[in-house]
């Protein structure tokens, strides 16, 4: 079962641009980098190379010798079967946090080789450059973030049918009750699978909700392997703690971050930079928030009252150990964590329509709560999530009242339509956003 990473689309772009510069990828650990990258260049290129500074420390050597492009290109020739020829050829370059003066070539390959194609991505990127202290080469370079499979490029491999006919409208209207209800399976489905590629082709192929849930399994191990790099051993258990309490975070009514959930007695100040092992990982979001929707948003944070979503709805239900037949279940009722499900699978949903933001939530006196607010161009959105059907709740309408927003959102299971300023959409169209925007009447006068 193959899986078309809407990334690599962007790399077609990047690579016809006459101001390319090289790529610096980056994103959580398995959600399919390298294989984006390999099937990008053996798509598009007579030759692709990949040099893995893991694998291959003798490649370190290289890069400490020399900062000509041209010369490292004739020795990394002899560390590999294809040609390297300007325009035909990619050059990977894989695990490059193993490397700092390879991390540093790219400036020379921006400025003084911009002919070669060439792209950069390593485990753990965003936190062994911080921990390393590491020298980016600022404006040299196209940081690009990668995100795990979206419900939109699952769906094209699971239903093609139900993926063309959502991407082939044109206008809001209610959806025929049987796309509705394709889309339903496969969102219950997806929340099993989550994002990343390994158990979503598992799943897709047929094997058995056992191995996928192994698969699971085996990732959350290996990132929990990953908590001792790059950080002092004091931190190792403060970034478990914090990861292993997100499904009891998540299962507050008010899901604001609290570090008590941790253990009682914990300070934020002895916590900070084990979240931001997490977020430079790439394994959560920290979503703040604002009192006041204001433009820019960001000029309204409140930098000490976040929520805290995992990178994978997939993760985060395995994290829970939560069964796959609850969630399959269109009728089980597991409460709390039915909504936190909901949420994190939208916000996965939407960042990486987002371009590296990251959405901030809304809270009035704790009366009244919207699960999101972006800022769209020049208009800031709420957005309300429900978990299934019932869309009672008084937030949107609170900060409707207060605030009069040109357009809100919420979405839910129920059907599309636009009312009044209200975009109602099922969330497995939240991956659909810009599009569904896009059709929004405008204002006039």
């Amino acid at each position: 079962m193959k899986i078309e990473r809407e990334i690599i689309k962007t790399f077609k772009q990047w690579k016809d641009s006459p101001d390319r510069k090289p790529i610096l990828l980056k994103g959580a650990r398995q959600i399919g980098k390298t294989w984006a990258m390999e099937t990008f260049g053996h798509e598009c290129f007579d030759y692709c190379v990949k040099f893995d500074f893991g694998r291959q420390p003798e490649l370190k050597s290289l890069f400490q010798t020399t900062k000509s492009p041209e010369r490292l290109v004739k020795e990394l020739t002899l560390y590999c079967e294809y040609p390297i020829v300007a325009g035909k050829t990619l050059m990977i370059f894989d695990e490059i946090q193993e490397c700092e003066e390879a991390l540093n070539s790219l400036k020379y390959f921006c400025e003084d080789a911009p002919q070669y194609h060439v792209i950069a991505t390593g485990s753990l990127l965003g936190v062994a450059v911080k921990m390393r202290r590491m020298t980016v080469p600022v404006g040299k370079v196209q940081v690009m973030k990668m995100f795990p499979v979206t419900f939109k490029e699952f769906l094209h491999a699971s239903d093609p049918k139900t993926y063309e006919y959502i991407e082939s409208l044109d206008k809001i209207h209610h959806l025929p009750e049987i796309i509705q209800n394709k889309l339903r399976t496969e969102y219950r489905r997806y929340q099993v699978s989550g994002g990343m590629p390994e158990p979503i082709v598992a799943l897709l192929d047929g094997r058995g909700v056992g191995e996928v849930e192994t698969i699971l399994q085996d990732i959350l191990d290996l990132d929990e392997m990953d908590f001792a790099k790059y950080v002092e051993p004091r931190e190792v258990a403060r970034i478990h703690a914090i990861w292993h309490s997100l499904p009891a975070q998540l299962s507050k009514e008010n899901r604001k971050f609290i570090y008590r959930v941790i253990r009682s007695g914990a300070r934020s100040k002895d916590y900070e930079d084990a979240l931001m092992w997490l977020e430079d990982a790439g394994m959560i979001y920290r979503v703040h928030n604002i009192s006041n929707p204001g433009m820019p948003l960001s000029a309204y944070q409140e930098s000490d009252a976040f929520k805290v979503y995992a990178c994978d709805c997939g993760l985060l239900r395995r994290l829970a150990h939560l069964p796959a037949s609850v969630v399959t279940d269109p009728i089980a009722n597991y409460t709390e964590f039915k909504g936190a499900m909901a949420e994190n699978a939208v916000l996965q949903s939407l960042m990486p329509l987002m371009t590296s933001q990251v959405p901030y939530y809304w809270t009035s006196d704790g009366k009244a709560e919207v699960e999101f607010v972006i800022q769209w161009g020049a208009q800031i959105i709420p957005i309300e999530v429900k978990a299934a059907d019932n869309i009672s709740g008084t937030s949107l309408s609170v900060y409707f009242k207060k605030y009069q927003p040109q357009y809100r959102i919420r979405f839910s299971m129920l059907n599309l339509q636009f009312n009044g300023g209200l975009l109602s959409s099922p969330s497995p169209l939240a991956g659909w956003f810009d599009k569904l925007f896009g059709m929004l009447p405008k204002a006039t006068g």
